[in-house]
């Protein structure tokens, strides 16, 4: 039994649950953990060591080495980086090693808050606060775009509609893990709600599920 208390929290890229998840451990002092970050990792480390990105054996070796605590967002954020993970991700072996890492971190006293595509589904299905946060894929693209122009950058907003349209079905898609909320999830659509409203609700969820397990 651990004493850890675990909220999971899934959803889409570009939906808000970084932000929320990152807020929400902040909040009540839990650990944190970007799923998505650890794939990214895996892929970092065999681009590094000049190793195939095609090779499974070799692929859940690097991803049995990945290190879940000081995960940099600002390196492994880099588009090529993301490119690599994408295609790791899909291998079953790559998927287990990672989602065992993850289960172990969940477990960190006093709580942990993971988020990504299938924390609720599969990686810690009985923790006692599942949130889906989600938003139409127009809102999801916008933010993408406004985001990168805010940084500096230049952005087609079509080609990024089009790539946030082809990740969530490869994500909701994969027979390994797919990407869908849990039966028991609470659902918190973002579209035309600030991140600010968002994480109230999911604080309101949150602690009426603490006082239970009091």
């Amino acid at each position: 039994m651990s004493d850890s208390f675990i909220i999971a929290i899934d959803g889409p890229a570009a939906a808000g649950k970084g932000t929320l998840s990152r807020g929400i451990a902040e909040q009540y002092g839990f650990h944190h953990l970007d799923t998505g970050l650890t794939y990214r990792a895996a892929a970092k480390a065999l681009i590094d060591a000049g190793l195939p990105l095609d090779d499974e054996t070799i692929a859940e070796k690097m991803a049995r080495e990945v290190e879940l605590t000081g995960l940099d967002r600002d390196i492994l954020s880099r588009h090529e980086i993301g490119e690599a993970a994408s295609k790791i991700a899909v291998m079953p072996a790559v998927r287990r090693a990672l989602v065992e890492a993850q289960r172990r971190f969940s477990e960190r006293p006093p709580g942990t808050v993971l988020d990504g595509r299938d924390i609720g589904t599969v990686v810690c299905p009985a923790a006692p606060v599942k949130l889906y946060v989600t938003a139409s894929p127009e809102v999801r693209a916008k933010r993408r775009y406004d985001e990168i122009i805010g940084k500096g950058g230049s952005a087609d907003f079509d080609a990024i509609f089009e790539d946030v349209k082809r990740r969530d079905d490869r994500d909701m898609n994969r027979a390994d893990s797919p990407m869908k909320p849990a039966n028991d999830a609470h659902l918190l659509d973002t579209s035309e709600m600030s991140i600010e409203a968002a994480f109230q609700a999911a604080r309101s969820i949150i602690d009426a599920a603490l006082s239970r397990n009091a």
